[in-house]
C-alpha cells in the first residue's frame, strides 16, 4: 500500500505561501533569537499558524504528512529567514516523523493534537533499566536542540541485556520530565538554544520505547508498518532534513549581499559602485551557482530516498553512503558560497546590526555538526565507493 499523494502540492504551496508571509517577522526576530539564545515565542507562534509542526505528522492524526522533499522545501525557506529558527524547525519536524515509527499507542498519545514539537537526539548518553511495564530512564544529553520549546523529547540510552551485553534504545518522554540547563552560549547558531538536558529516574512505558530497528524503519506494532512512502531510512532522512538549513542560509547570504550592493562604493578605490565591478560579477555568479549545484544534488538524494520507499524497498548501503557523502559535500559547498560573498563584502559587514554576518556565522558553526561535517561524511562515502565498509553505523 502506498501513502496517498493527492493534495500534497496544494498543501505544500499553502505552507510555502504562509512562510513567505511570515518571513519578514522571522528575519526581524533573528537578532532577538541570537541575543536571547533561543527563538522568540512570536516566531514559534507564527510557525504554528503556518502549519509547520503538522508537516511530518500522519494525516490520520490531523497532520499534513509531507514527503521528505516537501519538508526540505519548507525548511529551506524558514532557514532563509533565520538560520536558528530553520535549525530548530528541522529538529522538531524530523523528530515528529520519528514518532511515526513508534507503536500505535505512542503515536496516538504524542500526535493527539495533530501539531507537535518533538526534540531529542540519537547519542546514547543515558541508561535504561527494565521494570514492570517499561523502563526507568536516567541520563544527560548535550546539544539538545529545541528542547526549550518542545512538548516531547526523544532520549537515546543503553540497557543491559540478559546475556550481559548492551542494547541501544530510544525513549520518548514528556517535556515535563526533562530538566534543562542554561549552557548554550555560542558564536554561531546561537538562537537554537541547544542546551544540555537531563532525566532522572523517569518511568517510560514500553510503548514509548523502540530499539535499533528504528534505523531502517522496521519497527512494528504500528498501523503504518507496511504503508509505503514515508518509512525512510532514519539517518538518510535526518540528513535530508538538516541539509536544507545550509542551503537556506547560503540563499540568505546571497539575498542579503545583493540587497546592499547597488550604489555601494569600494573604499579606498575609484570604484563608486561595487555592482559595476567585474570581479563582483564573477564572485556573485560563482556563489549563486554553488547554491544551485547544492539544490540539484539535493534533488538527487531525495529521489534516491523516495523511489525505493514508494516501492516498499530498503535503500542499499551504497545509496545510503551516497546520501551522507552528498549531504557533506553540500554542507561544504553552501559554506563556500557564503564565504565567497563574505570576502567581497565591506568592513561594515562585521557589525552585529548587519544580518549577513549572522547568516555567515550560523553556517560556519553548523558545519561542525558531527553527523554533517564534510570530512567524515565524504570519508564514509569514499570508503563505500572503493568497496570498503563505511566505517560508521550512521549512514
Amino acid at each position: 500500500m502506498t501513502a496517498s499523494k493527492e493534495k500534497y502540492p496544494t498543501k505544500l504551496a499553502t505552507m510555502l505561501d504562509a512562510i513567505g508571509r511570515i518571513s519578514p517577522e522571522l528575519r526581524q526576530n533573528s537578532g532577538t533569537a541570537e541575543s536571547e539564545r533561543w527563538i522568540p515565542k512570536e516566531s514559534i507562534e507564527l510557525l504554528e499558524e503556518a502549519g509547520v509542526f503538522r508537516a511530518a505528522v500522519p494525516e490520520r492524526f490531523g497532520g499534513l504528512d509531507l514527503s521528505a522533499a516537501e519538508q526540505a522545501s519548507v525548511l529551506t525557506e524558514i532557514a532563509r529567514s533565520c538560520g536558528s529558527t530553520g535549525w530548530v524547525s528541522s529538529v522538531w519536524m524530523s523528530s515528529a516523523w520519528i514518532v511515526s515509527l513508534y507503536p500505535d499507542k505512542a503515536q496516538e498519545e504524542i500526535f493527539a493534537n495533530g501539531s507537535v514539537r518533538v526534540s531529542g537526539g540519537f547519542t546514547p548518553t543515558g541508561t535504561m533499566k527494565a521494570t514492570d511495564g517499561g523502563y526507568i530512564l536516567n541520563g544527560t544529553w548535550r546539544f539538545n536542540t529545541g528542547v526549550r520549546g518542545a512538548e516531547w523529547n526523544i532520549c537515546a540510552a543503553m540497557v543491559e541485556t540478559p546475556d550481559g551485553g548492551h542494547e541501544e534504545l530510544f525513549a520518548v518522554v514528556p517535556i515535563s520530565e526533562v530538566s534543562v540547563a542554561d549552557d548554550w552560549d555560542t558564536f554561531g547558531a546561537a538562537g537554537t538554544g541547544s542546551v544540555t538536558s537531563s532525566v532522572r529516574d523517569v518511568f517510560v512505558p514500553a510503548h514509548r520505547v523502540v530499539d535499533g530497528s528504528v534505523y531502517d524503519a522496521s519497527t512494528g506494532d504500528r498501523w503504518n508498518e507496511k504503508v509505503n512512502g514515508r518509512n525512510y531510512n532514519l539517518t538518510s532522512y535526518i540528513l535530508a532534513t538538516c541539509a536544507p538549513v545550509y542551503i537556506g542560509l547560503a540563499k540568505a547570504a546571497l539575498d542579503l549581499f545583493t540587497e546592499r550592493l547597488p550604489g555601494k562604493k569600494i573604499t579606498y578605490t575609484e570604484w563608486t559602485d561595487q555592482s559595476r565591478h567585474p570581479y563582483t560579477w564573477v564572485q556573485l555568479a560563482t556563489a549563486a551557482n554553488k547554491i544551485a549545484a547544492c539544490e540539484a544534488l539535493q534533488r538527487t538524494w531525495l529521489e534516491s530516498m523516495q523511489g525505493p520507499e514508494n516501492a516498499g524497498e530498503k535503500m542499499t548501503v551504497e545509496a545510503k553512503a551516497a546520501v551522507r557523502g552528498q549531504v557533506g559535500y553540500v554542507v561544504q559547498t553552501a559554506k563556500e558560497a557564503a564565504e565567497i560573498l563574505y570576502n567581497i563584502s565591506s568592513a561594515s559587514t562585521i557589525s552585529r546590526s548587519n544580518a549577513f554576518q549572522r547568516a555567515y556565522r550560523d553556517i560556519v558553526a553548523l558545519s561542525l555538526h558531527g553527523l554533517l561535517t564534510p570530512v567524515s561524511s565524504l570519508e564514509a562515502h569514499g570508503r563505500v565507493l572503493l568497496g570498503l565498509e563505511p566505517g560508521t553505523d550512521y549512514i
